[in-house]
């Protein structure tokens, strides 16, 4: 499995499996992140790589200081499941 990229000028966070792109789109509002919506490809689902990519997004996100709005189901959802990252919510 590739490394995650930030893809800064389409506002996604990447991760290329196989040749299929999983991503988690995003829009920074000053020190805020907002997860809109995080899509994987059906022939790599079920392999960790949104929990990969989400967890990634969000370790990138605490280094740069930022809060988090999970406004995706999933970055919610992973979210719940990690304690951990609860203090970054915003």
């Amino acid at each position: 499995m590739k490394s995650v990229i930030d893809n800064k000028a389409e506002q996604e966070f990447e991760l290329t499996v196989d040749g299929y792109r999983a991503v988690a789109a995003y829009q920074l509002e000053g020190d805020t992140i907002v997860f809109t919506h995080t899509e994987v490809p059906p022939a790599i689902e079920g392999r960790g790589v949104g929990s990969k990519l989400i967890q990634a997004a969000l370790d990138s996100a605490r280094d740069r200081g930022l809060k988090v709005v999970p406004q995706c189901p999933f970055v919610r959802a992973y979210m719940d499941k990690h304690p951990e990252m609860r203090d970054m919510l915003g």
